[in-house]
């Protein structure tokens, strides 16, 4: 590998500025953040990076696999570099943003069940629990 790149999902790509200072400004966040909000973060700590390449960068991560992406009450797009390599769902604190990621078997089996009811295949799904975590209630 190049000293100048990155490995992104299998593949290895070049690495530039901004995007190290992205891969830091997620890997700094235990929660959900709006790109607005990633750049915001990253102009405040002297980064010279665009709004759009944030979002383009954001956009290329999401189609890897490598951030989660969901949206919020207002439809807004949230984004978070998440630990588990596979298929999980999240627990989000609709209050403080505090996110849990989890497995459910359960959730799986339903959708499997519904799809095979209806004739469908290849399916996909996403699913997100909000409420208030211990400390917000």
């Amino acid at each position: 590998m190049r000293e100048d790149s990155v490995k992104v999902g299998n593949a290895f790509e070049r690495s530039t500025r901004q995007k190290r200072a992205l891969a830091s400004a997620l890997e700094r966040s235990d929660s959900f953040c709006s790109a607005q909000d990633i750049y915001s973060d990253l102009r405040a700590r002297g980064e010279h990076v665009g709004l759009t390449t944030v979002y383009n960068q954001l956009r290329a991560l999401v189609d890897l696999g490598e951030v989660d992406v969901l949206k919020n009450d207002e439809g807004e797009s949230l984004y978070r570099r998440c630990s588990s390599g596979g298929h999980h769902h999240h627990l989000l604190c609709r209050s403080c943003g505090k996110t849990v990621e989890i497995e459910a078997d359960e959730v799986e089996q339903w959708a499997e069940s519904v799809a095979k009811r209806f004739g469908f295949r290849d399916i996909s799904h996403t699913v997100e629990v909000v409420g208030l975590c211990k400390s917000c209630q």
